[in-house]
């Protein structure tokens, strides 16, 4: 602002200076993150990696797969086709010319939203999940993944940062257009050691420093790359609060909610796994009517973990008066499954995931997991509310990238002008 004497370039300036020029902002990016180095601001003893979910310039209503599309389209057309007949009986029987009028411009509007879906379809295919499903695309901006919030299902980018615990100095920042992060920790720690070695630390960083994340990275796949990396990492599973002894009554409300709901419903809660008898040799078990229930599977794998599954037969099933307490949907499904979990490896060894269960129950393991918190959420906060840049406003991956590591180096410059020697 000195230099440019106050003056404001244009916001077309700006916005081309940012779509254009990603790879300098890398570059600038590192240059800032060596200045924070010099002046000691990284610590370099604990890392934690966490995301931000921010709505981009894309609109979720233009979401979906290419069944989803056609079916779009071939409703869109049959409308449009209804409203042109209803214009031809009308200009026979010379009926109100204003609502004729504004009946057109809908029309107008209508075909080019389906030429839109129609030429979108030409061009793309479906994007392939991990289980063979399709994901969602979006015909606005392709690269951007529709994704839960606490403010709602959003169509966007999630902000991924690797935040140093010193001052909460961002050492690297990456947006995904994924909604879920389980992908995302491997690429995180190779590229956190990447910035170092750029700005001349040779040392792999993970050596000496501890890493946390929270659940949505917590997968078998990753926690395996962190044992073979040797990296000392403290990632929380999705059960890791129900065996805190700190929070044992944590959902006593949301039991009640459950059961309130139920009520409503008709049902007083659903049976679960501790309401079946298991026999000692599992040849069979025994639902709360008192119907056997035959074994269907025997150690097969079952997300990781060995189990015996069990299913009951149409004839007890069928007519059983308990169907509505053991089935979540019994007008549509027809019998019960159970699985009895032995609690290990299909290789007869503790997973991965045991490991890192057992680490990070400990007192240590929880003390050090308590630190990501403070760690990973105040650089959010900052660059969303006190900086107001809770929203991208590019589209496509790359100039979104290059948006959110322009707004991580305003956070990290304000670090420097807070914190740095000369500057505090």
């Amino acid at each position: 602002m000195a230099l440019s004497a106050d003056t404001r370039p244009h916001f077309t300036t700006i916005a081309a200076f940012v779509s254009s020029l990603d790879r300098e902002i890398v570059h600038l990016f590192r240059d800032v993150l060596l200045v924070c180095d010099e002046m000691g601001l990284i610590g370099k003893e604990m890392f934690a990696i966490d995301g931000c979910k921010l709505p981009s310039n894309a609109s979720k209503e233009w979401s979906g797969t290419r069944a989803d599309f056609e079916k779009k389209a071939a409703k869109l057309e049959q409308v449009i086709g209804q409203m042109l007949s209803r214009h031809r009986e009308q200009d026979q029987a010379q009926g109100d010319q204003n609502l004729a009028t504004r009946e057109e411009q809908y029309v107008a509007t209508l075909q080019k939203r389906a030429r839109k879906i129609r030429e979108w379809l030409k061009d793309h295919d479906d994007k392939p999940g991990k289980t063979g499903k399709p994901k969602k695309s979006n015909i606005t901006d392709n690269e951007s993944a529709k994704m839960k919030t606490s403010h709602g299902v959003i169509q966007g980018y999630d902000g991924v940062t690797t935040v140093d615990g010193k001052h909460q100095v961002i050492v690297h920042a990456e947006a995904f257009g994924e909604a879920q992060e389980h992908d995302l920790l491997q690429p995180m720690v190779d590229a956190t050691r990447e910035h170092f070695r750029a700005i001349g630390k040779d040392e792999d960083v993970f050596r000496s420093a501890k890493l946390t994340a929270d659940s949505g990275f917590h997968t078998e796949a990753n926690m395996k790359m962190l044992a073979s990396a040797e990296i000392d990492a403290y990632v929380a599973d999705n059960r890791f609060r129900k065996r805190d002894p700190r929070f044992v009554d944590a959902d006593r409300y949301k039991e009640r909610h459950r059961q309130e709901r139920a009520k409503l419903k008709g049902r007083s809660g659903l049976f679960s796994t501790a309401d079946f008898v298991f026999p000692e040799d599992l040849s069979h078990c025994l639902c709360p009517a008192g119907k056997r229930l035959y074994r269907s599977g025997h150690n097969v794998e079952v997300r990781g973990f060995v189990a015996t599954k069990f299913k009951g037969s149409k004839t007890n099933c069928l007519p059983c008066q308990l169907r509505r307490k053991c089935l979540r949907h019994p007008e549509r499904t027809e019998i019960r499954q159970v699985a009895y979990f032995h609690g290990r490896s299909a290789q007869g060894r503790d997973t991965f995931t045991e490991r890192m269960k057992r680490k990070i129950d400990s007192k240590v393991g929880r003390a050090l997991y308590s630190l990501r918190v403070a760690i990973a959420e105040p650089p959010f906060a900052h660059i969303c509310r006190v900086m107001g840049r809770d929203r991208f406003t590019l589209r496509g991956r790359r100039k979104v990238n290059a948006q959110w590591n322009l707004f991580c180096i305003v956070h990290n410059l304000q670090k420097v002008a807070r914190y740095g020697p000369g500057f505090a």
